[in-house]
């Protein structure tokens, strides 16, 4: 695993959108795995910018997303499909065609992860895939419990998850109770993972997903197991990492 120590927020996404824009530029038809929440959004503003700069363009790139919560339409505005179109899709050149974000509201739940699933399969997997992390480990909203599981799937969110999303909402109470999100397979199959992760509180997740047993406890220490990881972190994130005497 490589890791990148950068100062803070806006330097570990500067150096985060460096990665996914050297992706493109070696591959201009490259297959991105895309990742929502507060984590990546520094990165994507990067990104717009330097495609309005005309120093990257997305024309050619396939993006996969990670996750979707259940019921929530894709103009919702807490949807990720909705997050997304607002955060680069609506700002850059990418084709509207060659956007995939799992359906919230499909009525065959187990029918659309299987499709999923092939859909990532036929691309040969993602070239990279971006990751944030949750406090208790979660990649994707593969949440801790006691196996990996390996295939897109629907996911009843963990208290702490909830309470984590609920500064997005007007109430708790409003924040869904389940995603649909891309296995363990599907982000372990990426040639190249991108965890990223900011602030105070992903310090004990980076710590135990870096140096901790590998275990479904922690869902993001799988990443262990992957051969090419990068790690792009502000010095906050790293803290017990770095306290536990890993060099970074």
């Amino acid at each position: 695993m490589k890791i990148y120590r950068e100062k803070d927020y806006d330097a570990m996404s500067r150096r985060a959108a460096q990665i996914i824009a050297g992706e493109i530029t070696h591959n201009p038809a490259c297959a991105l795995g895309l990742a929502t929440g507060s984590t990546p959004e520094g990165a994507y503003k990067y990104l717009v910018d330097w495609y309005k700069q005309g120093l990257v363009s997305f024309r050619d790139v396939l993006s996969v997303n990670l996750d979707e919560y259940v019921g929530l339409a894709p103009d919702h505005d807490q949807s990720y499909r909705y997050f997304m179109q607002s955060n680069l899709f609506d700002h850059v050149d990418i084709l509207p065609e060659n956007t995939r974000v799992p359906d919230g509201l499909t009525k065959d739940p187990e029918a659309f992860c299987a499709e999923y699933d092939a859909y990532i399969r036929s691309l040969g997997y993602v070239n990279l895939q971006l990751l944030g992390i949750g406090r208790n480990g979660h990649i994707g909203f593969n949440e801790p419990g006691d196996h990996f599981v390996k295939e897109t799937h629907v996911v009843d969110l963990t208290e702490s998850t909830i309470d984590a999303n609920a500064r997005f909402f007007a109430s708790r109470d409003d924040v869904p109770r389940q995603a649909i999100s891309m296995g363990m397979g599907a982000i372990m199959g990426a040639k190249k993972v991108l965890l990223c992760a900011s602030g105070e509180d992903k310090a004990d997740a980076i710590c135990r997903s870096v140096s901790g047993p590998i275990t479904p406890e922690c869902p993001g220490s799988i990443l262990q197991l992957h051969k090419n990881v990068v790690l792009v972190a502000d010095e906050a994130a790293l803290s017990k990492l770095i306290a536990a005497g890993v060099e970074v």
